[in-house]
């Protein structure tokens, strides 16, 4: 089961997916505020129950990239029964201090006023435009995939955003699923976060992807897919 990042939809990271399905089955879902579930509002917590209703009752491997990593983790931690794997891409242990939490609340917070402003459209142009994905390569059919609900992606950063995650890692201490922690090596932030989520899961190892910033599995989704596959054989 494979969760998308904020923006992007079930219909994203095709290449990456469509390599992982010609060997395993693939499951995706659309994330509150997103595609076809843009009218659903939910919390991190509250996201990972919604999806225990509707996933697969036998245990399966969870995957999911930043804001779907965010999610994974959430679900982990709530329904680790259910869980055969875990698969965590440019994803964090969250922030530690209050301060600090409450200030990126107040930054994802204004992002979603100006994104209900100027419209999803102009606003995937502005966060695509970022240099946290200056090396995506030009794929219209993942331009296509985006979410085009500006509400629902407002909403999403208010009630998910990184600034609502307290830190995990006491409660990661005593998590054993085996966990495989996916960064891009150009991406230093969250190189750094891989390490961090490492130091706390009792069962996790991390594999960066060369030559890749934090979309790693959109920039190189064969090595992207690679060390899944590997990780995880059949």
């Amino acid at each position: 089961m494979w969760l998308h990042g904020f923006t992007q939809t079930r219909g994203s990271s095709h290449a990456f997916l469509s390599i992982l399905a010609g060997t395993r089955e693939v499951l995706t879902i659309d994330l509150p505020g997103h595609g076809r579930n843009a009218a659903t509002s939910a919390s991190l917590p509250e996201t990972a129950d919604l999806l225990a209703e509707v996933l697969p009752a036998t245990p399966f491997v969870l995957g999911g990239y930043s804001y779907g990593g965010r999610v994974a983790l959430h679900f982990a931690l709530a329904h680790r029964e259910r869980l055969s794997g875990l698969v965590l891409l440019s994803a964090t242990l969250g922030i530690s201090g209050e301060q600090e939490r409450r200030e990126r609340r107040t930054r994802d917070d204004s992002l979603a006023d100006h994104l209900e402003v100027v419209g999803a459209d102009a606003f995937l142009g502005e966060w695509l435009a970022q240099p946290l994905f200056a090396a995506l390569p030009s794929d219209p059919a993942e331009r296509a995939a985006r979410s085009t609900d500006a509400r629902g992606l407002a909403d999403s950063l208010r009630r998910s955003g990184t600034g609502t995650q307290r830190s995990l890692g006491d409660a990661l201490a005593a998590m054993d699923v085996a966990t495989l922690i996916l960064a891009g090596s150009n991406d230093a932030k969250f190189v750094n976060e891989a390490y961090r989520l490492h130091d706390a899961l009792a069962n996790s190892e991390v594999v960066l992807i060369e030559d890749a910033g934090h979309a790693a599995h959109l920039e190189r989704p064969d090595e992207a897919a690679a060390a899944v596959l590997s990780h995880y054989p059949q």
